[in-house]
């Protein structure tokens, strides 16, 4: 049985935007060409400092592909805001990035995960990824999309 990734990963959407599954939360984000090559070298949530570049990098990306039409790039882009966002908020739950210990005990959350600065990192990509979610064009193309294909 052929995964999700294995699906999709040889497929240039730009060129075949019909082929493109919306799929759920971050799925494909990785994998979708171009536009992972476009967008993955912006993305960065190190510090608030990063995180703020980044998500404002990432999100007029999105509002570029949003003038073009381009339902495919903005949803990747919408991805790779909520991908910030959960991946931050994943280093501020547990500073490793691990949830679980070798032998798959589950760690203690950090004790200043909601103020430190991945925390902050992780709002900053939330409020993107929320007016992304919330943008007209964005909410047009995908029922366009789902319609045609």
């Amino acid at each position: 049985m052929n995964s999700y990734a294995d699906n999709y990963r040889d497929i240039d959407f730009k060129k075949h935007p019909e082929k493109y599954p919306i799929g759920k939360g971050e799925q494909g984000v990785l994998i979708a060409e171009p536009y992972k090559s476009e967008i993955l070298p912006h993305w960065r949530f190190k510090n608030v400092e990063e995180a703020k570049k980044s998500a404002e990098h990432i999100y007029q990306m999105f509002l570029d592909y949003g003038k073009e039409e381009d339902f495919v790039g903005m949803d990747m882009a919408r991805k790779f805001l909520q991908m910030g966002w959960t991946r931050a908020r994943r280093y501020a739950n547990y500073p490793s990035g691990r949830k679980y210990d070798s032998k798959g005990k589950k760690k203690q959350q950090a004790s200043d995960a909601l103020t430190c600065e991945k925390a902050q990192a992780a709002e900053i990509f939330f409020k993107k990824y929320k007016a992304a979610l919330d943008n007209d064009t964005y909410k047009e193309l995908k029922i366009k999309h789902k319609s045609l294909h």
